[in-house]
C-alpha cells in the first residue's frame, strides 16, 4: 500500500478523531508522503516521532496498535502474563495521558491487570514499578528531550528494562500483523486497571536514598535546580531538601507545561536549556545548577568556577562521580572485588580508565541504556556485582534496584561529591582537573547532522554506506583498526586480520585512532540525525582540544563530500 492509499483509508474513517481529519484534509502531497510512506520505527529509545495524522506520527492509533502488538507479544512469554500486569506511566508532554490512558484501556481489554500512574512521573521510577509490583512489563510515554512537537513510547521487559532488540524485533513482528488499527477494543475490563501513586514513589525515594555513602558531609552551599517543565519536578528538590541540600527550584520551569514555554530547550546537553537557571543562580548565589530533562532519566550540570558557571558534559559528569564513588567505596572497604562498570562503545574512555585502576571489570555495549539494563540484569545470575552503568549522554545508573538511566540518583550522587569537596575547599572543576592530572586530558564531542525525511533518511545511508565500503586515511590521525557493528567485524589494521565482535548487530561505524583516540559514525535511533562522536586524550585541556577540533574537521570533510 503506498502513501496515497494509506492516506485514503484514514480519510474514510468515519470514526478519524477530528482534530487529525482536519490536518489531514489540509496536507499537500509532500506532507503526505512524509506522513504516511514510512510507519513509525523502535529505535534505540523505543517508538518517538512527531504528533499528528498518519502511521509516520504520533497518534491514538499508532499507540493503540503498537500496544496491542506489545500485549500479544507478552501473552506469549508467560501463561500469566495478564495476572502479573503491565505498569504504565507519562511524562508532560502534548496527549501523552491520552496515550497512557489508550495504553491501559488495550491491555485491560486483553485482560490485562494494569498499574497506571495517575500523573506524570519520571522514567526510572517506571523501570522501578515494574518490579516493585513483579510486571510481565511496562510502558513509558515520553519523548525524553525531543522538541515539544515529538511524543514517544517506551517499552520494558520483567526486569524493568527497556527491551532490547532481539525482544523488540518480535514485538514488531505481532504489530505488523495489526491491519485494523482504528478498532483495537479499548472497552473493556476497566475495573482491571489500577490506579497508583503514592505507595510505589515512597519505595523508589527510599531504594534511591541508599546509593548515599556520606550522609554527615557539610552541605553548606546553594543548589538551583530546574526540571525543565518535566517529570523532575515531582521528586529532585524535596529528596535534596530531606538530605540536607540548600537547593533553590527555578518556579517559572516547574510547571507540567507541554509547550515549554519556559525554557529555550528541553535537553539539557544544548547550553540554552541552563540560561534562566544561571541567571538565577547569580542572582542568589549558587555554586551548582542542575538540569533534568522531561523524563527525568538525565542529568546536565553548571558549575561556578572563578566567577563563571561551567558547563559539564554528560563524560565529564560520569567520571566525577565513578572516580568519586570508587574512592569512596574503597575507603569504606565496600568496593566489591568483583564489580562491574558499563559503559558504550560513544562514550569517554576515562571512566573506563578509573575503574581499571580500582580492579573493576569493565563491559562495553551499544548506544542505549537497554543494554546497560541487560548487564545488571545479568549480575543477578552470580556473574558480579554492578557498580556503576553510563552513557555520554547525560545518563548513569548507580543502584541497578531502577534498570534504566535516573537522574534523581545522579543528583543524589553528584551532590555527594561536591559536598566532598567542598569540604576540601575544592569545587568540582578542580576535581576534575585533579583527575585529569591522574589518568590524562581525554575530551569528547559530537556533531550532529540533521537530515530531514525521505530523502534526509537515503542520504545518511549513502554516508554509512561509504564508510563501510570505503578505506579512508587521516592527515593527522593513524587509523588502527574498525569496527563495523552491523556485519558484526573489526578488522585491525596493523595485522591485516578481521576478527568477530561480540556486540547485536547494529548499523554503528567505530574507527580506533592512535593514542587512546577513536570516532564513532551512528544514525540516530529517535531522530532524523546522523550522529559523528569523537574521543581524544592530549597532554593538556588545550592539547586534547586542537586534536578533538583537528579530528572533527578531517571526519567532517570526508561526510560532506559524500552527495
Amino acid at each position: 500500500m503506498n502513501y496515497l492509499e494509506k492516506a485514503e483509508l484514514w480519510k474514510n474513517n468515519k470514526n478519524l478523531e477530528s482534530n487529525l481529519r482536519k490536518e489531514l484534509e489540509a496536507m499537500d502531497d509532500a506532507q503526505l508522503q512524509e506522513a504516511f510512506t514510512n510507519d513509525l520505527e523502535f529505535g534505540t529509545g523505543g517508538l518517538r516521532g512527531i504528533l499528528g495524522a498518519g502511521t509516520n506520527r504520533m497518534n491514538i492509533y499508532i499507540v493503540a496498535k503498537a500496544t496491542l502488538g506489545f500485549g500479544r507479544y507478552l501473552l506469549k512469554q508467560s501463561p500469566v502474563a495478564c495476572a502479573k500486569g503491565v505498569a504504565i506511566s507519562h511524562d508532560n508532554r502534548h496527549q501523552s495521558k491520552e496515550f497512557a490512558r489508550i495504553s491501559a484501556e488495550v491491555l485491560s481489554s486483553l485482560g490485562f491487570r494494569v498499574f497506571l500512574f495517575e500523573d506524570l512521573r519520571p522514567t526510572p521510577e517506571l523501570s522501578f514499578a515494574v518490579r516493585y509490583f513483579h510486571c510481565i512489563g511496562g510502558i513509558m510515554v515520553t519523548a525524553s528531550h525531543n522538541p515539544k512537537e515529538y511524543n514517544g513510547y517506551k517499552i520494558y521487559d520483567e526486569t524493568g528494562c527497556q527491551l532490547v532488540p532481539k525482544a523488540a524485533d518480535k514485538v514488531i513482528e505481532e504489530i505488523n500483523k495489526i491491519d485494523d488499527y482504528f478498532n483495537i477494543e479499548t472497552s473493556k475490563n476497566h475495573e482491571l486497571i489500577q490506579y497508583i501513586c503514592k505507595s510505589v514513589d515512597e519505595a523508589y525515594i527510599k531504594e534511591v536514598k541508599k546509593i548515599i555513602l556520606r550522609p554527615n558531609l557539610n552541605k553548606n552551599f546553594k543548589l538551583v535546580y530546574t526540571p525543565l517543565h518535566g517529570t523532575g519536578q515531582v521528586f529532585a528538590p524535596e529528596v535534596l531538601k530531606s538530605v540536607g541540600y540548600d537547593v533553590y527550584p527555578l518556579a517559572c520551569q516547574m510547571t507540567n507545561d507541554p509547550d515549554f514555554s519556559g525554557v529555550k530547550t528541553s535537553n539539557p546537553e544544548n547550553k540554552e536549556a541552563y540560561d534562566e537557571a544561571i541567571e538565577y543562580a547569580k542572582q542568589i548565589g549558587a555554586n551548582i545548577v542542575l538540569a533534568t530533562d522531561p523524563d527525568a532519566d538525565r542529568l546536565g550540570i553548571a558549575v561556578l568556577h572563578n566567577g563563571e558557571y561551567v558547563l559539564f558534559t554528560g563524560n565529564q559528569t560520569a567520571a566525577l562521580i565513578l572516580d568519586y564513588i570508587l574512592k569512596t567505596r574503597k575507603e569504606l572497604n565496600t568496593l566489591p572485588k568483583d564489580g562491574y562498570v558499563f559503559t558504550t562503545n560513544v562514550s569517554s574512555t576515562l571512566p573506563i580508565a578509573i575503574a581499571k585502576k580500582y580492579n573493576m571489570n569493565v563491559e562495553i555495549t551499544l548506544t542505549g541504556f537497554k543494554f546497560i539494563g541487560e548487564k545488571a540484569h545479568e549480575m543477578e545470575a552470580g556473574k558480579g556485582t554492578y557498580v556503576f552503568g553510563f552513557e555520554e549522554s547525560y545518563g548513569c545508573l548507580i543502584s541497578d534496584c531502577v534498570r534504566d538511566k535516573d537522574s534523581i540518583q545522579a543528583i543524589l550522587m553528584l551532590c555527594e561529591t561536591a559536598a566532598y569537596y567542598n569540604e576540601k575547599g575544592m569545587d568540582l572543576i578542580d576535581a576534575l582537573n585533579e583527575i585529569y592530572k591522574e589518568y590524562g586530558y581525554y575530551k569528547e564531542g559530537i556533531t550532529n547532522i540533521s537530515l530531514q525525511g525521505l530523502e534526509g533518511a537515503k542520504k545518511i545511508q549513502r554516508i554509512m554506506d561509504f564508510f563501510r565500503t570505503t578505506e579512508i586515511a587521516l592527515k593527522g590521525f593513524k587509523i588502527l583498526a574498525k569496527d563495523d557493528v552491523k556485519l558484526g567485524i573489526k578488522h585491525d589494521y596493523v595485522t591485516d586480520k578481521s576478527s568477530k565482535i561480540n556486540l547485536p548487530s547494529s548499523n554503528v561505524i567505530k574507527y580506533y585512532l592512535n593514542d587512546n583516540m577513536w570516532f564513532v559514525l551512528r544514525p540516530s535511533g529517535t531522530e532524523p540525525k546522523l550522529k559523528v562522536y569523537y574521543g581524544v586524550k592530549g597532554t593538556s585541556l588545550e592539547d586534547a582540544q586542537n586534536r578533538l577540533d583537528e579530528l572533527s574537521k578531517e571526519v567532517l570533510s570526508i561526510v560532506n563530500m559524500i552527495k
